[in-house]
């Protein structure tokens, strides 16, 4: 499949939230930024399937505005520095992040073919997934719209399925679509099973970009109209390419499923054996994971007894079981999280809840990440809060001051150059500087190892959008909008 020939653009999609493995995962950093099933996040490991650029061109990632700097940040760690970052003002299902897509990709290539993936999914056998993607090309070639299904190993009611039709002689172990059938009940899913006709709708599309395009304009003509007024008046931000917002937000919501595959006469299927998962749950995590004599899957700082069946994690928390069976236990930080895993489907049901309730850790993380690195905080009474920051080598922070809080900072490890008003300070380890009230000042990490930091605040008023941002470079310019993100 060489790129000449093929045109494939591979396409992430890295807008979703990850709700059901909370609190892991939460919309200010979903799971596709984590590494749950290998030492690399799920983004790095869709990445890396299709970093071949004999076989496919630079990816198109498309994602959440508020994980951009993440999103490069995993990237570079895998030497990719080449990618486009499209950024979505709003999610908007996969319809218009796949027209997004089609028409960037249109741009470069008049005879693109993008293949469409959720960052979200593990791919146990990268070989196979490829082999599954070549035989899907010369269908894509044919002018086929082509999905990826997996050959079910359970009567899962939590997956849509694909009823395969007839093979297409033209295209080898390509199979026309009989009918898609939506997340079944369980006597429904085991008929699926029995019949050996269903697979497993993957999620995954090879698309060549023209065909995708003319069926969208005549099956849902709202969302590829939105999506071309959103690339054609898009504009650059440093790396990034940022959709017009007024536009992005007018499409509709809507899957690719119901826009186009449901209706079109094009859609094909290519059955893939690839060690699949959509690690939709923490069942699922335990599912794939590799488990103990007792079944138990245990991660982090974890000790059981007499457990049986359990998926246990601990992160920040240690977490001790004792004579329990097929429960989820998962403790971070600031949440720790029970539920029998039959259950864990409705994990969300506890995220809208807390979000309805106001709850701060439905959404955010103690974490906070930011474009130089991250803060968390650590303790916070009454007029003071203590937080650890740590700065990327190279990075720095705005330049800046409060009205409300003063600062006091004490190197932990790394150097900091610290302007402070007109004077400039180089801090190494043990060392500390006061930042009083009102003062311009601005960290740096000079250096080639991460800087950490303890910093003490003290005043009246400790929010985060207590700051006057001078000068940025991050281009985080409005302050109307960023002054609330903090540093």
């Amino acid at each position: 499949m060489a790129q000449s020939n093929a045109r494939i653009t591979p396409v992430l999609l890295s807008g979703g939230t990850g709700t059901r493995l909370w609190p892991l995962s939460r919309e200010a950093y979903p799971k596709q930024l984590l590494p749950l099933a290998s030492d690399k996040t799920m983004l790095q490991e869709t990445a890396r399937r299709v970093a071949d650029r004999a076989e496919f061109n630079a990816p198109l990632v498309i994602a959440n505005a508020e994980h951009r700097f993440v999103i490069a940040e995993q990237l570079r760690g895998l030497g990719i520095d080449d990618a486009t970052i499209v950024l979505e003002p709003a999610g908007r299902n996969t319809a218009p992040a796949a027209a997004v897509a089609a028409l960037l990709a249109l741009e470069d290539d008049p005879a693109a073919t993008v293949l469409l993936m959720p960052a979200d999914h593990v791919v146990r056998d990268p070989a196979a997934f490829l082999a599954a993607v070549r035989q899907g090309a010369a269908a894509a070639a044919a002018g086929q719209l082509v999905l990826f299904g997996l050959k079910p190993t359970a009567p899962a009611t939590g997956y849509g399925y694909i009823h395969v039709g007839e093979a297409l002689p033209a295209c080898p172990g390509a199979h026309s679509v009989a009918g898609f059938r939506e997340k079944p009940d369980a006597a429904t899913a085991e008929s699926y099973l029995a019949s050996g006709d269903y697979l497993w709708n993957s999620g995954i599309f090879l698309l060549p970009a023209k065909v995708f395009l003319d069926d969208l304009a005549r099956l849902a003509p709202d969302v590829l109209a939105q999506a071309r007024a959103a690339v054609t008046d898009a504009k650059r931000d440093m790396d990034f390419l940022r959709l017009e917002d007024e536009a992005f937000r007018a499409s509709p919501s809507i899957s690719i499923d119901y826009a186009v595959m449901e209706k079109t006469d094009k859609a094909t299927v290519v059955p893939a054996d690839c060690g699949w998962a959509d690690v939709g749950s923490w069942s699922a995590l335990w599912e794939i994971g590799v488990r103990d004599k007792a079944d138990n899957l245990m991660v982090g700082d974890v000790v059981a007894e007499e457990a049986q069946g359990c998926y246990l994690r601990g992160e920040g928390q240690l977490v001790a079981a004792l004579g329990v069976e097929d429960l989820v236990v998962v403790a971070t930080p600031d949440v720790v999280l029970v539920t029998r895993r039959d259950r864990d489907q409705d994990v969300k049901k506890l995220v809208e809840r807390l979000k309805k309730d106001g709850h701060e850790a439905a959404t955010q993380t103690p974490r906070v990440h930011r474009p130089w690195g991250y803060y968390q905080s650590l303790h916070m009474g009454e007029r003071f809060q203590v937080k650890r920051i740590t700065v990327r080598p190279g990075a720095k922070l705005s330049l800046q001051k409060h009205y409300h809080r003063a600062e006091h900072w004490v190197v932990v490890n790394g150097t900091a150059l610290v302007t402070r008003d007109d004077d400039q300070v180089l801090l190494r380890e043990n060392e500390s500087i006061f930042l009083p009230l009102g003062c311009v000042h601005r960290l740096e990490n000079p250096g080639k190892v991460p800087l950490n930091l303890i910093e003490v605040q003290s005043g009246p008023y400790l929010g985060e959008d207590d700051i006057v941002r001078y000068e940025d470079v991050y281009a985080r310019v409005d302050n109307a909008i960023e002054a609330a993100k903090g540093a």
